[in-house]
């Protein structure tokens, strides 16, 4: 008996490993792949050009990136966490349990992050043998690869990505060792959760751990950055992991900013063996020289707050809803491209409407 509650003891913990490595990597990753502006080439590790006919652009939104237009001289990419384990879980059959958008202003090298949460009720495309399905959005990448997902984040958003990041399950707290750590503002409320997640951490990599022994502005490890993104069970949940997250990119670009081309390349270089993209990984380290030249401006989560719910909505499980799905895209494209008049997309319209008659009678008290 007790070989069997160890048995799954050791399954949560690899579980939790899987889905703090995956978040932990993506935001690695996109320190590299945030500085790339274009000038791709069809080689690299792990590549895919994805074809802008199959990723359901709104011909309105083509126009909006043409010069003149208020998406013109923005590039935007998709960056995925997945719970893949193998290789060819990169490619098709895991969740992308983190979905986040980099809108890049080319001018002014501004960079704009939105979080899409995964649980966001949104039409994910073909599934289940029906063309459109409405669910979590984190199974498009699961039901159809970095095509359907890239897809997902166009239909449901009006937006123009075609270019895309993912990354799968591999441990890499050391990367942020290698950057030297970096600083968190940590709460007091998080000290006793980011320890529990380390030693899950630990267990799973047999590596010690450093207890944090009080809030406040300090370093973090690899490990304890990690054990950071992981925190879920205070006030926010899943919406305040996200911001996590965020948190430690933007820490991490900072110590990027410090670091020379040598140890970027390193860091980097690390976690290639990992990705899953569209971008050619000579473009990312050619362009890491130029680090300095952008920034994180400002950050976000979609749904955004005041227009989103939860609820559980029967045997799909519990969701976030967006309650008005126009008014989201309108305040995404006002947050992105300061867009002040955008008006919705007639797509936009009738998944609206179709995600209000699905989910209503569960919302309903």
């Amino acid at each position: 008996m007790a070989t069997g509650r160890t048995s799954r003891r050791a399954a949560r913990q690899k579980r939790k490993m899987v889905l703090f490595a995956v978040e932990i990597i993506i935001i690695l990753v996109m320190v590299a792949v945030l500085y790339v502006v274009m000038n791709k080439t069809s080689e690299g590790p792990k590549m895919i050009s994805l074809d802008p006919e199959n990723l359901a652009i709104p011909t309105e939104v083509i126009e909006k990136t043409e010069e003149g237009g208020t998406m013109h001289g923005y590039m935007n990419v998709a960056l995925f966490g997945l719970d893949a384990q193998t290789e060819n879980q990169l490619y098709k059959g895991s969740r992308s349990d983190t979905i986040m958008i980099a809108s890049i202003n080319r001018d002014t090298g501004d960079i704009k992050l939105v979080s899409v949460y995964r649980d966001s009720y949104l039409n994910i495309g073909p599934y289940k043998g029906q063309a459109e399905y409405y669910w979590k959005c984190n199974t498009a990448y699961s039901a159809g690869g970095a095509e359907q997902a890239v897809r997902m984040l166009n239909m449901n958003l009006d937006m123009d990505i075609t270019d895309f990041v993912a990354v799968g399950y591999k441990g890499l707290s050391s990367v942020i060792d290698g950057l030297g750590g970096v600083y968190i503002d940590v709460g007091e409320e998080e000290v006793s959760h980011l320890n529990n997640y380390q030693i899950d951490v630990s267990s799973v990599l047999k590596s010690d751990y450093t207890p944090v022994r009080q809030a406040g502005y300090q370093l973090l490890n690899g490990l304890q950055a990690t054990a950071y993104c992981r925190i879920r069970a205070t006030a926010g949940d899943d919406f305040k992991r996200t911001a996590r997250q965020r948190t430690v990119l933007k820490a991490i670009e900072e110590q990027a900013k410090k670091a020379d081309l040598a140890t970027l390349t390193k860091v980097f270089n690390d976690c290639i063996g990992d990705i899953y993209t569209s971008i050619d990984s000579k473009d990312i380290l050619a362009l890491l020289g130029n680090i300095a030249n952008y920034r994180i401006a400002e950050e976000a989560g979609f749904p955004t707050e005041d227009l989103r719910t939860t609820g559980n909505i029967g045997a799909k499980g519990s969701c976030v809803i967006p309650r008005d799905l126009e008014s989201n895209v309108v305040w995404l494209h006002q947050f992105l491209f300061g867009d002040e008049d955008y008006e919705v997309t007639e797509n936009i319209k009738e998944y609206d409407s179709i995600i209000k008659a699905e989910t209503g009678k569960y919302l309903k008290k």
